[in-house]
């Protein structure tokens, strides 16, 4: 991490924290807009399509709907239209679960896959890009520091 030129003096440690935290707001804010923009321009998608397709890229099984919108962390209600407009572009397919007339497991086509394939090399590509200042053993640190006890490190 490049050193900041000047700094003013302390303040107490949980003003400092607070404006880390606005800080850290307002850079995530920042990066989520340019991705958004970024999807977008580039692939005529949004954001969440795209984090549907990464949370079904990590199941070779598909997932139910309330297991996408529980790795997602949003409703039932804002994933359904996503999977059902994927599912129109034939991106994914829904698959009947055995013994459950009312579940199915959703699953990326091959087709899915390989945009999301596409896509998540590019998404790499803009971060890479936008967090560029840091080197791979910054951002290590910076992502076990900002691990909170209760929640696993994300790879």
């Amino acid at each position: 991490m490049t050193p900041a030129l000047a700094h003013p003096p302390l303040e107490d440690a949980s003003k400092e924290r607070l404006r880390l935290w606005l800080r850290l707001l307002k850079t995530t804010r920042g990066i989520e807009a340019k991705l958004r923009e970024n999807f977008r321009a580039e692939f005529d998608t949004t954001l969440p399509r795209f984090d549907v397709m990464a949370a079904l890229s990590r199941f070779e099984g598909g997932l139910k709907m309330s297991e996408i919108s529980g790795v997602l962390r949003v409703s039932n209600g804002n994933v359904t239209g996503i999977v059902d407009r994927l599912a129109d572009d034939g991106l994914l397919v829904r698959v009947p679960v055995p013994g459950d007339r009312r579940a199915h497991r959703v699953c990326m086509t091959q087709k899915g896959r390989a945009e999301f394939a596409r896509q998540a090399a590019a998404h790499e590509a803009w971060i890479a890009d936008m967090l560029g200042q840091f080197s791979a053993e910054d951002a290590r640190t910076l992502t076990t520091e900002f691990s909170l006890p209760e929640e696993p490190n994300d790879p």
